[in-house]
């Protein structure tokens, strides 16, 4: 007999890993829960950068034209000297957008707005966070999670096929299962504070005192608010005054100016930098995923959006297991994405220390455009391939025209949750349709027209040549017509196998 669960996943945490996740989830069809011990959503703006890769994702999941319409690009950087005078300077490389790349740019979004339009988005979905609600406790054996919750109403148990701790720094979940935390406090100790001020533009990004760990002291203006976000370095130890007098009195301080006037306080805190990384993702049907796997400093704005990419890779694993393809295809997550968080770890650190020397700039390896996938098990390619783009890479954006006419991006092919399969110079029998796949082929006789070159030149295929893409937007396998069985095997392995009809 098989056993009835409550829900296929409970979510345990309703900030932006969480909420991606259930938003992945949703769009599939698979039932789940989101919880959050809080009463409410949070309010404060501790992760404000979305990066251009974070931006690829949030237009798959429809809410990035939202997050333009109410955010804004980060300002130039505004060093004030002691003499009064100052000088701006850009804070970010812009480079260039390009048809591979729309998207070249940090989008500022204080994280209660993006957190509000991702909640926003999983109500058109038809789910809601539940807040107040607190997982107290969990078994797991063969079969299922077996949870404990206690909110409002009282204490529940429900039995879950998984779980997913997306439970912050301090996880409940990862404490159950004993994960160590491994990594290091960084020396550093900060304040963080939204704020309503007079006696500043709104045109920059304020800097006093760059590279005097003492004394130094930003104000960054909020987009889509009327407030400001003070950050700077305060002792290692002692009681720090978060009100609007005691703010008020450290700006005064560190800026020797009497006309920046604190008149209200949104939302502060006082906090030690760490860089810690989970020993595991996962532990049979628990995972960790967001500030529960990993924490970093927030220098170079890769908290928020890393947390976003862990839910965007388990989402499609969990969804596709749960409709029955291989429990396998659940290793995956951490092997791919703990890396990932290693690497995030060390640029956040690196980037920490300019700071301290007054010196930070960010370019483009904040932006996550070239994270990929390319040694994990799903990724093969037949034969290999040397330079150019591999499978594991992300699948880059290009400019092409349907057969009848109507101009279209790739990304317009891969938005929503099913694969795509892009054969070039191809005869589109050889390979069957699938539920959950969509073929599409360049050439003569395909459905789709690469008269300007853009796809070539972001993919450069080979005459015969299949790239598949998964739902998370990158290459799964390229293979040749004449390896069709290495795509076929790959298929079966992410539950893509061909139905059984029960037809001769």
């Amino acid at each position: 007999m098989t056993e009835k669960f409550a829900a296929d996943v409970l979510i345990c945490g309703a900030g932006a890993a969480g909420l991606a996740l259930a938003i992945e989830l949703a769009r599939r069809g698979i039932s789940f829960r989101l919880i959050e011990k809080m009463d409410g959503p949070f309010h404060g703006s501790r992760g404000k950068g979305i990066q251009p890769r974070t931006q690829e994702i949030f237009e798959d999941l429809g809410i990035l034209d939202r997050l333009v319409a109410i955010g804004g690009l980060y300002p130039s950087e505004r060093r004030h000297r002691e003499d009064g005078s100052y000088v701006d300077s850009d804070a970010t490389d812009h480079g260039v957008s390009s048809a591979a790349e729309p998207y070249h740019l940090p989008l500022m979004v204080p994280q209660f707005l993006t957190e509000g339009l991702m909640r926003e988005r999983l109500e058109e979905l038809g789910h809601r966070a539940e807040f107040g609600r607190e997982l107290i406790g969990f078994e797991q054996d063969a079969d299922g999670v077996t949870v404990r919750l206690m909110g409002e109403a009282g204490a529940e148990t429900l039995r879950v096929r998984w779980l997913v701790g997306a439970d912050g720094g301090r996880s409940v979940v990862r404490h159950v299962l004993g994960i160590d935390f491994p990594g290091k406090t960084l020396g550093v100790r900060a304040i963080v504070a939204d704020v309503i001020l007079t006696g500043l533009t709104r045109d920059a990004w304020h800097r006093f005192n760059e590279g005097n760990m003492a004394r130094q002291i930003s104000f960054c203006p909020l987009a889509g608010t009327g407030m400001f976000q003070i950050q700077g370095p305060i002792p290692l130890e002692g009681d720090i005054d978060l009100s609007a007098e005691g703010l008020k009195a450290i700006v005064a301080e560190r800026t020797n100016r009497d006309d920046i006037h604190i008149q209200s306080v949104s939302w502060a805190s006082a906090y030690s930098m760490n860089a810690r990384l989970a020993d595991r993702y996962r532990v049979d049907r628990v995972f960790l995923a967001g500030d529960a796997a990993h924490i970093h400093p927030p220098t170079g704005g890769q908290g928020l959006n890393t947390s976003v990419q862990d839910a965007y890779n388990l989402g499609w694993k969990l969804a596709a297991v749960a409709n029955g393809a291989p429990e396998a295809l659940l290793d995956t997550y951490e092997e791919e994405r703990r890396p990932v968080a290693a690497a995030m770890l060390g640029l956040a650190t690196k980037l920490l220390d300019a700071l301290k020397r007054g010196d930070m700039r960010r370019g483009r390896e904040v932006h996550q455009l070239d994270i990929g996938y390319p040694e994990s098990s799903l990724a093969p390619e037949q034969p290999s391939r040397v330079g150019g783009l591999l499978a594991g890479d992300r699948a880059p954006d290009a400019p092409v025209r349907g057969a009848a006419g109507r101009a279209v991006r790739l990304f317009d092919l891969f938005k929503g949750t099913h694969w795509t399969l892009l054969g070039y110079e191809v005869e589109r029998g050889a390979v069957r349709p699938r539920r959950d796949m969509h073929i599409h082929i360049f050439g003569p006789k395909g459905d789709m027209l690469d008269d300007e070159g853009h796809f070539r030149d972001a993919y450069a295929p080979a005459v015969g040549d299949w790239i598949l893409v998964r739902p998370d937007g990158y290459i799964g396998a390229i293979v040749t017509s004449g390896d069709m069985e290495t795509l076929e095997t790959y298929l079966a392995q992410v539950g893509l196998g061909l139905v059984d009809t029960g037809c001769n």
